[in-house]
């Protein structure tokens, strides 16, 4: 069974996001949440997880230095990381992707979109 963190500081997004990957056909998945990154990387710390998908604007810590964070650890860099952000900025998203995102999303988030990186990046359906 894989596991999926789902970082976001807003519990209606987390909600959204986990409606979406549940709507795109995944089985055998099992849903962990935080509300920023340093509740990720406490997380991450305790529990073992195969993906996460994190927002990138949220306080305390965001999704971009979360992703510098587990891309840092020679324990997490095995660990994709989708990126997901209501910012249409091209030269951040390839900036995130060289620091090693799986993928970057846009929100609202397009079922399309999201079912191709579950079977093409991430191999979950």
């Amino acid at each position: 069974m894989a596991r999926i963190l789902i970082v976001d500081d807003s519990a209606t997004a987390r909600a959204l996001i986990r409606r979406s990957l549940d709507i795109c056909g995944l089985k055998d998945v099992s849903f962990l949440e935080a509300g920023n990154g340093k509740e990720a990387l406490k997380i991450l710390k305790d529990e073992k997880v195969d993906f996460v998908f994190t927002d990138i604007n949220m306080p305390e810590m965001d999704g971009e230095a979360l992703l510098k964070r587990i891309k840092s650890s020679p324990k997490l860099f095995h660990l994709p990381v989708v990126v997901i952000t209501s910012l249409k900025n091209s030269i951040a998203e390839q900036n995130l992707i060289r620091e090693h995102a799986a993928a970057v999303l846009a929100k609202p988030l397009e079922l399309p979109e999201v079912h191709k990186i579950l079977r093409d990046s991430l191999n979950l359906i």
